[in-house]
């Protein structure tokens, strides 16, 4: 196989859920830590079309009929797969998305949210201050959730969500703002992100734009100056460079 696991008849299978997933680099890095730990496992992508809606649920389901361990879930698909689920955790339940399930000893799945605490964790071993900062999050979809909720309890000063779909925003500050009252969340439109950024501290591209195949796509214009002191942070990780 292209990934050097060898594969056996008990080979342990786990795998990403979404759509699309060939650009994934997910199978790479985790059959290569499998490789490393010396565990039976395989990670493969389990692509699940957008445009069959009625699919996704089919595919949740189907993992403990096919006798996988659980799956990652990535765009498209965080908030979709929720209601296939037998139960949350915490941390899925407030952000209201799903980037892990899990197949329990006895069948149920169970969906987690570790996108918070890993972009969070990430930031603050980069030496990132959160205490205080002004944030604009580009995006409103399950990715944009974590972030959002990890930036507010993290104790970020005010947030400011910028989508396409303007309700989408709005909707999630209101969600968000329900457990951090003291953060200032506010959805905007697209158009204000240059007035918006100038004044920001940290700025997070939450969407799939620049993303392979679409690496000339761009959430930023040419109005868009970026300040020096300024963190500007892309979920998107291939191509490992964006516009």
């Amino acid at each position: 196989m292209a990934i050097g696991n060898q594969i056996s008849g008990k080979t342990q299978i786990v795998g990403v859920i979404g759509w699309p997933v060939s650009h994934s680099i997910s199978p790479q890095m985790h059959n290569a830590a499998f490789r490393e730990m010396g565990l039976d496992w395989c990670y493969i992508p389990l692509p699940v079309d957008i445009a069959k809606p009625d699919t996704i649920g089919d595919a949740v389901r189907g993992l403990p009929a096919l006798g996988l361990a659980g799956a990652n879930v990535t765009v498209p698909h965080k908030q979709a797969v929720m209601s296939h689920l037998d139960w949350l955790t915490p941390a899925a339940e407030a952000i209201g998305a799903v980037n892990t399930i899990r197949v329990e000893a006895d069948g149920r799945l169970s969906g987690d949210n570790t996108d918070a605490r890993g972009f969070i964790a990430d930031l603050r071993e980069h030496g990132v201050t959160l205490e205080g900062t002004r944030a604009v999050v580009l995006g409103a979809g399950g990715s944009a959730r974590a972030v959002v909720f990890g930036l507010a309890e993290a104790g970020c000063l005010s947030i400011a969500i910028l989508n396409r779909t303007e309700q989408k925003a709005h909707d999630l500050a209101m969600d968000i703002r329900s457990f951090f009252p003291f953060c200032r969340l506010s959805g905007h439109a697209p158009e204000h992100l240059a007035l918006m950024a100038s004044e920001a501290d940290l700025i997070v591209n939450c969407t799939s734009l620049g993303m392979t195949p679409q690496v000339d796509t761009t959430p930023w214009d040419d109005a868009v100056a970026f300040r020096p002191d300024q963190v500007v942070y892309d979920l998107v990780y291939n191509p490992p460079q964006t516009r």
